[in-house]
């Protein structure tokens, strides 16, 4: 049998950087004035302050972390923090392309049913334990096992079995062919834990991280901060380059932005949109926006009347102005959606019968509904100040077609038992959802399955839409029955149309990352999916 083998091998590059003095002939009379000049900066930059006198670095974050376990979160942010400490088998690099980790190969069968791969040798977990093949058996078939009811574990459903072939080589096998899986594995879910660890905390590493990662867990008060220091014993040879990386939650956008003027944090983000051209390029900050594979949108619950009736979600897709939101809430820093999914993750189809900015038809769907005098409702979603702005921004394009939209901003706690935890969809209070999602694997399957299918009602995964379509779940189920990638092709642009013609969201936007940084911090960088690389972060 032809076998596709993919084999990835880890290619690190130094990088020398070095300063190039230019000086002019003179003569040997008496020196010029430009020499004089250049005499006099020299000895003006010399007496200057280092840029930063320590390799402490402070990052600020707009919420709080939820956890450190990355088999049990559903959020970015999070994992942002545990990728400084943990790794997987794989992971992406900043084109979101699949790159080996401890992982230095992989292979896969013909029928993308089998994954086999070839481990580095000498890597240890921080307290010592051995990195081989029995420890990732023990992640994956915790992630694998329903009954540990991981956030997480949706992902890897599909593994059957894990079987150690030697120390340190491990074969995964699914229960049925399944393309996107080295995506999968390149997720930060699957990133590995000391099963010393596991095993002595339980449930509470959670609480105390322990990987592999160039980062050793230090501290973490809940809403204060987060620290890491320096692994000493990192198997990349002269990696980390700083010695220690400090997150401070910061939700109030001033704040964050205030901190980067004064150098008390040395990397923020978001950095909100209306602040970037006042602090591009001056005193030292420098902004970088990118693409991103995030979209932003707003969840209607298609359980509850009224938005049980598409004339209603349609209606209220075409009374929200899409550019007005992008330029108000996001200082024109966001791309239109023209479909479910980014353009950048793989699949994407676009579609061509967009929900472009339409009041009068917007009123004329609510008045076939039954709704022409509106009716009230409730937004809920985080607390930052940029998601209230957000917020506040699609309460004033509702009030357009009678809609009263009541506000309900959450801090993490609040939405985990109001939102993720509802176990019966009709116990569920939600009406309407303000958030935002980032597909982590790259692929379709992740930016649709957990979002739209009908299995993917929270608990289970964060379909808070409710939305569930027996069309929808079959081209879903398509998409990830096979690993030829013409036929997923053809089951993600059927689903795409579907789920865009009924839109159980109103389709807002796709963000750009938008990170600050002073100009002395390189190598910390934003991926597609908005988690943040802090690996080659190095002081200038």
């Amino acid at each position: 049998m032809f076998k596709k083998v993919f084999v990835l091998f880890l290619v690190m590059a130094l990088v020398v950087s070095s300063l190039v003095g230019c000086g002019n002939k003179t003569d040997t009379g008496a020196a010029s004035q430009e020499q004089k000049q250049e005499a006099t900066e020299k000895t003006q930059d010399e007496s200057k302050t280092p840029a930063k006198d320590n390799k402490d670095i402070v990052i600020a974050v707009a919420d709080t972390f939820i956890s450190m376990d990355p088999h049990d979160t559903n959020d970015t942010l999070s994992y942002s923090a545990q990728k400084t400490m943990m790794q997987g088998l794989v992971g992406f690099d900043k084109e979101m392309n699949v790159i080996p980790v401890l992982a230095e190969s992989y292979e896969a069968n013909e029928d993308a049913t089998e994954f086999t791969f070839k481990l580095r040798k000498g890597i240890k977990f921080h307290d010592g334990t051995d990195f081989n093949a029995q420890a990732v058996k023990v992640n994956i078939d915790r992630l694998a096992n329903p009954e540990n009811k991981l956030k997480r574990h949706s992902l890897f459903a599909i593994v059957d079995h894990t079987e150690v072939i030697d120390d340190y080589t491990v074969k995964v096998v699914l229960k049925e062919p399944f393309g996107a899986m080295i995506n999968t594995f390149a997720h930060p879910a699957a990133m590995m834990h000391s099963p010393k660890a596991l095993e002595e905390f339980g449930k509470e590493v959670s609480r105390n991280p322990v990987g592999t990662g160039p980062f050793v867990f230090k501290e973490w008060i809940s809403g204060t901060y987060l620290k890491v220091v320096k692994n000493e014993n990192y198997w990349k040879p002269d990696y980390p380059k700083v010695d220690s990386i400090t997150f401070k939650p910061v939700k109030e956008n001033g704040s964050r932005i205030a901190m980067l003027q004064t150098k008390e944090a040395d990397f923020i983000y978001p950095v909100p949109a209306e602040q970037i051209e006042a602090i591009n390029g001056k005193d030292g900050v420098i902004v970088e926006t990118k693409p991103s594979i995030i979209v932003r949108y707003l969840a209607m619950n298609c359980n509850k009347k009224p938005f049980n009736d598409v004339r209603v979600r349609k209606a209220i897709n075409y009374a929200i102005n899409k550019e007005a939101f992008a330029k108000v809430v996001y200082g024109g820093y966001m791309e239109k959606m023209d479909s479910i999914i980014a353009p950048n993750t793989q699949f994407y189809s676009k579609q061509e019968n967009t929900y472009d900015f339409n009041l009068e038809k917007a009123k004329e769907l609510m008045k076939e509904a039954g709704y022409e005098n509106g009716f009230e409702t409730e937004i809920w979603s985080n607390n930052s100040s940029g998601t209230i702005k957000g917020m506040e921004f699609l309460q004033q394009q509702l009030a357009q077609i009678g809609i009263k939209a009541n506000l309900v901003p959450m801090e993490s706690g609040t939405r985990l038992e109001r939102i993720w935890t509802v176990e019966n969809p009709e116990d569920a209070e939600l009406q309407m959802y303000y958030g935002g999602w980032s597909p982590s694997t790259g692929d379709a399957d992740w930016g649709i399955r957990p979002l739209f299918a009908g299995e993917s009602f929270p608990p289970n995964s964060y379909n808070t839409a409710y939305y569930n379509n027996e069309e929808a779940n079959k081209w879903i189920k398509k998409g990830i029955a096979t690993a030829d990638n013409e036929e997923r092709r053809e089951a993600y642009e059927k689903v795409q149309e579907i789920i865009w013609n009924d839109a159980p969201w109103a389709f807002l936007g796709v963000n750009l990352t938008m990170g600050g940084r002073q100009e002395y911090l390189e190598g910390v960088y934003l991926l597609p999916d908005g988690s943040l690389s802090v690996e080659d972060a190095e002081i200038k």
